[in-house]
């Protein structure tokens, strides 16, 4: 059994991380649906906003609900396992673990809050918190043999770790609570005795950003008044599923330097971190084997046409030769940025002809990274 084989197998939780236009998408469903062919009942989560998932499993659209896909297509048998794909709204998530955190009636005043409705759908890093919040609610259900959770593309792929950090850090906004502070200390005596100074200060800010800005963010903040611990709390369970040998990071990445530079920096991170590192797969390859006797194949283009036998032969010589050289190229690439990582898997999936848009075509990719898929033996039949 290869080392993807049993992730695939093994683990409760793979998280495809990378930077945005690496195939991280499409890979997560691959591995999706092979799991599922295998025999176990996953769960696919995207945050891709561009709906690639839905796409590449052949739906017009997934939701907050986990959705059932199914799984026959081109298959003769039915696969033994299940596959479910959702994908994340990031706003009811964020609502939905407020409303875990406190009464009803004080996330009602939450919800209303113009400040929350804004951030909870615009900060920066609210996008990868909520994914590993529902992450961890997916855990919490116990349906799931296997989630495979697809990050968001983001600018760096480092963002996917800090992102919990910095959401916790602005709600606990010492910087705004010090400067909201005359306003937030009126507001902890319910406003019966706003001070001379509150006041003044109120007055000064909406004149100055002439909205109730301000007025909305101190009792955003007042609303959190003691909820920061837990919000720490949650923070900190889902870093330890994370961490735990259950869970496997598969870092996307393709043969470009930039892309490279990503992964390598994702692939250390990970170890300073302590996390489970399952392997890199590199998408979009282009992998053309040497060939004895066409070592120079410019070479003998050039004498192919000089005998006048070159009208076929030399095109085909010199086609095959750039492909050399792109591979050869990639090759270098990929060794000058992992070659030293010498204990981390690298898995390889050719660039294919055609767009990764259906089951059959995700099963190719699959195929690609595992091997053909083993034969489903109907019931009944011996081993």
């Amino acid at each position: 059994m290869s080392d993807l084989s049993r992730l695939l197998a093994e683990r409760h939780v793979l998280v495809c991380v990378g930077p945005g236009g690496v195939g991280k998408t499409t890979t997560a469903a691959a591995l999706a649906v092979r799991a599922a062919d295998e025999g176990r009942r996953v769960i696919v989560l995207t945050i891709d906003p561009a709906r690639r998932l839905a796409q590449s499993l052949g739906l017009d659209a997934l939701d907050n609900t986990p959705k059932r896909i199914p799984l026959e297509g081109e298959r003769r048998q039915k696969p033994p396992g299940e596959l479910w794909g959702m994908m994340l709204d990031m706003k009811s998530t964020f609502d939905d673990m407020i409303l875990d955190m406190t009464s009803p009636d004080r996330a009602e005043k939450i919800f209303a809050n113009p400040f929350y409705q804004h951030i909870s759908s615009t900060l920066a890093g609210t996008q990868e918190y909520m994914a590993m919040e529902k992450l961890w609610e997916l855990h919490e259900e116990g349906r799931w043999e296997l989630i495979v959770l697809d990050t968001p593309p983001t600018r760096s792929a480092l963002d996917f770790l800090d992102a919990p950090k910095k959401v916790t850090d602005f709600l606990e906004g010492k910087f705004l609570r010090l400067l909201l502070w005359p306003y937030l200390q009126a507001g902890k005596t319910y406003m019966k005795a706003v001070s001379f100074g509150a006041k003044a200060f109120l007055k000064v800010a909406t004149k100055i950003t002439g909205s109730e800005l301000l007025e909305d963010v101190a009792n955003f903040f007042l609303a959190f008044e003691g909820m920061y611990d837990t919000f720490k709390e949650r923070s900190k369970r889902v870093y330890d599923l994370l961490s735990a040998r259950r869970t496997a990071f598969v870092v996307v990445s393709t043969p470009q330097d930039a892309s490279l530079r990503e992964a390598r920096y994702f692939v250390q991170r990970l170890g300073s971190e302590k996390m489970p590192l399952g392997g890199v797969v590199m998408n979009r390859t282009h992998d053309v084997a040497s060939v004895a006797g066409l070592e120079d194949p410019r070479g003998l283009a050039e004498r192919a046409r000089a005998s006048g036998d070159g009208k076929l032969l030399a095109p085909a010589l010199e086609l095959y030769g750039s492909w050399r050289e792109v591979s050869i190229r990639e090759d270098a690439a990929v060794a000058a940025s992992l070659g030293d990582l010498t204990d981390v898997p690298v898995w390889r999936v050719p660039d294919l002809a055609d767009d990764v848009h259906d089951m059959a075509s995700l099963r190719q990719v699959g195929e690609a990274l595992l091997g053909p898929l083993p034969t489903i033996r109907a019931t009944g039949e011996s081993a």
